[in-house]
């Protein structure tokens, strides 16, 4: 996934998604729908993605919401949805995972004892200024996990 926009990655998941039912796509998911969404942003289906999320008010559909304006790149729109996210369950989990990527790198995104989505919009829209460079490096790292993360929080049964 870019730090900016790109073109749609791949036709052919785009028609396996498009004629998959949902229910089929995430048996059992808590939150099938937001994880529809991650799926469509992972292949850089913005429309798609776009046209879920705009109706998901839950902090889920928000937190997609965010990416997704943040890879436009529309900061000051991400920056609202991430605040409409309030305290995620998956904050710590990439909290953990951005420490170790950093750890990897010299970039000079400086974390907190929490995750701060508002924090990580300014260091992706620096760090796509400078193309090849350890602060890009790191964030497509972290984007990557903080993907993976909500994704799998999105896709995943019930916990019980």
């Amino acid at each position: 996934m870019p730090l900016a926009s790109g073109v749609f990655s791949n036709p052919e998941a785009k028609q396996r998604i498009k004629t998959s039912a949902i229910e089929d796509l995430f048996p059992a998911s808590e939150h099938p729908d937001t994880a529809l969404a991650g799926l469509w942003l992972y292949f850089c289906g913005y429309d798609e993605a776009h046209a879920l999320c705009q109706d998901l008010e839950t902090p889920e559909g928000c937190f997609w919401h965010g990416i997704l304006h943040r890879q436009e790149p529309d900061a000051s729109n991400a920056a609202y949805w991430f605040r409409r996210v309030g305290e995620h369950p998956v904050y710590p989990k990439i909290l953990e995972a951005a420490s170790e990527i950093l750890a990897r790198y010299t970039a000079p995104l400086k974390l907190k004892n929490r995750w701060d989505g508002l924090a990580f919009i300014d260091f992706c829209e620096a760090a796509r200024h400078k193309p090849g460079s350890d602060s890009e490096k790191a964030a497509l790292e972290i984007q990557r996990a903080e993907w993976q993360i909500l994704f799998d929080y999105c896709a995943r049964p019930p916990q019980k």
